[in-house]
């Protein structure tokens, strides 16, 4: 589009191509939908503020291996270890090494042992009771891909996280490795074994407790919403607020924007280039490489820094819009090239054949007309979906690729978060084999789940999400292919496994 191309410029170097400007003034505010309440849509800072932030540095990292599976003598070869910026666009030649520079940024940590959005710390990390609390997995090798060793100043080991691969890693149960799939790292566990470290070490409960909640605020808070659920952390212990985060499985988080009520299930990044819309609420319109960019760099924090309605994340911890060289960005190439690596990802060799189950199944998938909405040969017609009790305004259906009828599914996520456009994207189906859990929250574990009709009674505990309580909820929405006899449910599932 015009506003995607507006501000392109070469970066500098013989060998750099050219790179969008990330945030362009005019692409970044027809970059996202209204919000469902539509005058708390958020409003970004502008070009001259994002621009002043300063660029992270991308340091040589190191893989981290679980208890007992170091090769010997690595920490002390750590330590040796000089830091090294690996980072210089000026070096890369080519397509192909560009997209090993994505690579890099897309394992580069940004939180670091100490800081306050730190998931993971290097004591943690080496401890066996960190593994057993929240079942992170590791790979063939006894590696935890999801988080990396990084040398910032010689002889100081820190644990990185907060990387997109943290989130876009997937240990197979192979113990091999998916990068860009829907990750299965175990995020809010992680965060539950976190608080409990952190009470150990300080034996102050009530300090960490307020840590906590003011974290809530920073990330969850939507004053706008006539129940906010992130203010009920402020009536919640520790213990509980622990349970809740126990209570999300790998495969879903509550990410910032979300919640520990309404967390979001994690998307594939595999095949990402085909898609009109991003996150699962269809928040973010995706017009060509450049939007990805300013995708990436809004998920790295810089949307923090808007105001919805007034109210501004960033205002929790400095009380205004902060001085920005007090913050950090990616550079325009460094989001290029991860923009491009993402778009270079391939899905993984299917191990489910065509057979005459399959075949079978692809033929009811075409009688009950499933390909209405999930549209071969992408599986999605990329469009959005209204939540239930949403009234789309008019308007929408001129700016934005809407089916106007509502599947049914609960609105939690669409219209009771920051997140909440009113709607739902059309998920993709290809590759669900290797995906799960399900749902826009992860609430069924299996395709077998989904298809199950007793998901719908009101004494159906689900598979995958249950919340804190984890009581009985039915899963009422997509009632397609729930009325199917057990052999066709069969076969269709046999058949979405090919895909």
């Amino acid at each position: 589009t015009a506003a995607a191309q507006a501000g392109r410029r070469a970066a500098p170097g013989p060998h750099v191509p050219m790179v969008p400007r990330t945030w362009d003034d005019s692409a970044v505010a027809s970059l996202q939908l209204p919000l469902a309440h539509a005058a708390s849509s958020p409003r970004q800072v502008g070009a001259a503020y994002y621009y002043r932030m300063p660029v992270r540095p991308v340091y040589q990292s190191y893989p981290i291996y679980a208890p007992g599976r170091e090769p010997p003598g690595y920490m002390d070869s750590l330590r040796r270890a000089p830091p090294k910026i690996v980072f210089d666009a000026t070096r890369f030649r080519g397509e192909a090494a560009w997209i090993r520079a994505g690579e890099m940024i897309f394992d580069a940590p940004i939180a670091f042992d100490g800081d306050p959005l730190e998931i993971a710390r290097t004591d943690l990390v080496r401890s066996p009771a960190w593994y057993e609390q929240t079942n992170v997995p590791v790979t063939r090798d006894g590696i935890m891909p999801y988080a990396r060793y990084v040398i910032r100043k010689q002889g100081l080991i820190e644990v990185g996280s907060l990387a997109c691969a943290m989130c876009h890693t997937r240990v197979m149960p192979d113990g091999s490795v998916l990068k860009g799939a829907q990750g299965n790292f175990p995020f809010d566990r992680a965060i539950a074994a976190l608080l409990r470290a952190k009470v150990a070490a300080s034996g102050n409960e009530e300090a960490v407790l307020a840590e906590e909640r003011s974290a809530h605020q920073l990330l969850f808070k939507a004053p706008w919403l006539s129940d906010d659920r992130s203010t009920r952390v402020d009536q919640m212990s520790l213990a509980q607020i622990v349970t809740a985060y126990q209570a999300i499985p790998p495969g879903v988080a509550a990410r910032h924007g979300t919640g520990i009520w309404s967390p979001a299930q994690i998307p594939d990044l595999i095949g990402l280039k085909d898609r009109k819309y991003l996150d699962r609420t269809g928040l973010v319109r995706h017009r060509g490489i450049g939007d990805v960019m300013r995708y990436a760099a809004l998920n790295q924090d810089a949307d923090l820094l808007a105001s919805y309605g007034g109210f501004r994340p960033l205002d929790v911890i400095f009380g205004g819009l902060p001085e920005p060289t007090k913050l950090s960005r990616y550079s325009d190439a460094q989001l290029y090239a991860l923009a491009l690596y993402i778009y270079s990802l391939k899905p993984p060799a299917n191990p489910n054949p065509l057979d005459s189950l399959a075949h079978r199944g692809r033929g009811i998938f075409e009688r009950e007309e499933c390909g209405r909405c999930h549209t071969p040969p992408l599986y999605t017609n990329n469009k959005l979906t209204p939540a239930l009790g949403f009234q789309v305004p008019a308007r929408h259906f001129e700016d934005y690729d809407i089916v106007p009828i509502s599947v049914g599914t609960d609105p939690g996520l669409a219209l009771g978060t920051r997140r909440g456009t009113g709607y739902y994207k059309v998920p993709s189906l290809r590759g669900v084999w290797y995906r799960g859990p399900f749902e826009h929250n992860g609430s069924v574990t299996t395709l077998e789940d989904w298809f199950d009709p007793r998901r719908v009674d009101d004494g159906y505990v689900p598979t995958g999400f249950k919340g804190a309580d984890g009581l009985a909820r039915p899963l009422r929405g997509h009632r397609f292919g729930l009325l199917l006899p057990d052999d066709e449910r069969r076969a269709l599932i046999a058949f979405l496994r090919t895909l």
